[in-house]
């Protein structure tokens, strides 16, 4: 019997290999949704925690095609390989769910020879303007689209564009190539080849992001419930890999009148505000003396101002302890994922 769009299981496709296979692996799992692959060797896999969902471990590249084409239902890749091979059909066929996961950050830039008339954008259109008389401006890239729109909004004119499916960084020396564009992790490979960037010549900012179809979205049982499931866990990992939990013990004549001077203080204010409940005294503690147990989330960018503001006001007994997750009444992505499929 064949089986239809309609009744097989939810696809998830992931890289098949690489840095950025193992780092989708790590997210996933710091997500709690870890992945059960029995043979390194083979291309299915499955999450025990989330029923008639299969892994599909492909290309990047063919992650996009699978997810566009509707054979694929969600798919994890590169938000650059997104905006080139679903060039215009973002929104129509492709929804991107979540364009920042954390990890695989690289950027696509315009570079040139060390030696070429051009430091800005700017400069590359008089550039471009100067060779005009015998022959367009000559550009390599493995991003036709993107590139493409970003000359002509800096009307860069006339150029033309050359795609490349090997190393591009020998374009130039090679002669068939003037420049490039190309992605740009650690910047190395530029410099090791004589090129470098232009200083406003980024395309595009990427990292690894979470994608759908959108048919599948609006007409596969199960899809939309997946859809909220990946959002809500990758949302709250996101949100708690950079926070702290911070429990002090505080003096006070009242919960409210700690909160008040916590209020008063720009780190300590908690998500929504503090917790606060009165401590159980010992016999230890003088009967004049009322103490209360607080509780808030702070950024770890603010963790040492925290714990000083804390002490400020009489904290003590402090202590730190890592997050890991952070829920929301409705994750924000899903809200606009809902507006998305109206």
């Amino acid at each position: 019997m064949t089986q239809t769009i309609e009744d097989r299981e939810i696809r998830l496709a992931i890289p098949s290999k690489g840095v950025l296979q193992k780092s989708t692996a790590e997210f996933l799992a710091n997500c709690g949704i870890k992945i059960q692959r029995r043979n390194p060797r083979q291309y299915e896999a499955t999450i025990p925690t989330l029923k008639n969902v299969k892994v599909i471990f492909q290309r990047p590249g063919d992650i996009v095609q699978g997810v566009r084409q509707g054979s694929l239902d969600f798919g994890i890749s590169g938000l650059d390989m997104v905006k080139e091979l679903a060039f215009g059909e973002i929104g129509s066929k492709i929804l991107i769910l979540h364009e920042a996961l954390g990890f695989g950050d690289c950027s696509l830039n315009l570079a040139v020879p060390n030696a070429a008339p051009a430091q800005t954008m700017a400069e590359l259109a008089s550039w471009a303007n100067t060779l005009s008389s015998t022959r367009p401006l000559r550009i390599a890239t493995k991003f036709p689209n993107l590139t493409k729109a970003f000359l002509d909004e800096h009307q860069i004119a006339p150029y033309k564009l050359t795609t490349v499916e090997g190393t591009l960084e020998i374009a130039p020396v090679l002669g068939y190539a003037d420049m490039i564009a190309d992605l740009v992790s650690t910047g190395i490979t530029l410099r090791d080849n004589q090129l470098r960037p232009l200083n406003d010549g980024e395309i595009l900012y990427s990292q690894a992001c979470l994608i759908a179809n959108k048919n599948a979205l609006q007409n596969r049982p199960g899809a939309l419930e997946l859809a909220r499931t990946l959002l809500e866990y990758m949302e709250a990992h996101l949100r708690a890999a950079n926070s702290y939990i911070i429990t002090a013990n505080i003096r006070g004549d009242s919960p409210q009148a700690i909160a008040d001077a916590m209020y008063g203080k720009p780190h300590i204010g908690g998500l929504q505000g503090p917790t606060i409940s009165q401590v159980v005294a010992s016999s230890q503690i003088p009967n004049d003396e009322t103490w209360f147990a607080i509780n808030i989330v702070v950024n770890k960018s603010s963790l040492v101002d925290a714990i000083a503001e804390l002490r400020s006001i009489g904290g003590s007994g402090v202590i730190v302890s890592p997050c890991t997750y952070i829920f929301e009444e409705v994750p924000t992505r899903y809200k606009t994922l809902l507006e998305a499929l109206g």
